[in-house]
């Protein structure tokens, strides 16, 4: 049987340009940066660290342009990465702040049915990925 995972570690984003995906992430999101590794031919490598955690984003200069249009709403929906989630106290407080600074793509919606107090909202990062801001999911209790 494999070792248990501990945590996610991080995730590694290709990036149009590595220094607006940086400063979109610190920006909105929080994130610092925790190191940049330079490489040949000026190339870099940036770990952005998310704050109070032990979780990074890991930012790779992307090699051409993308060869599908931007996902929409909340994700791709074919077999694919769909988006990345983060939790936040107040989802509206969240978008206000952003003012028309970052595009939305879907909601603010609210799952109440599903589970009391949970909102979510999908916005976009400058490379196009749709990133989900959530406030109050819980597990289900069995």
């Amino acid at each position: 049987m494999p070792s248990k995972l501990q945590l996610i570690s991080h995730v590694a984003l290709n990036c149009l340009d590595i220094e607006t995906t940086a400063a979109f992430y610190q920006k909105y999101l929080g994130f610092t940066v925790a190191r940049v590794i330079e490489l040949p031919d000026d190339a870099k490598i940036v770990f952005l660290k998310m704050q109070d955690c032990a979780f990074y984003l890991e930012l790779f200069q992307s090699e051409g342009e993308r060869p599908i249009a931007p996902a929409e709403n909340d994700g791709y929906a074919f077999p694919a990465y769909r988006h990345m989630a983060f939790k936040i106290d107040n989802v509206d407080d969240f978008l206000a702040e952003l003012e028309d600074n970052v595009e939305t793509t879907l909601g603010p919606l609210s799952f109440d049915d599903f589970i009391p107090g949970w909102k979510t909202a999908w916005i976009r990062d400058p490379d196009g990925r749709v990133i989900e801001i959530s406030e109050g999911f819980k597990d289900q209790i069995r």
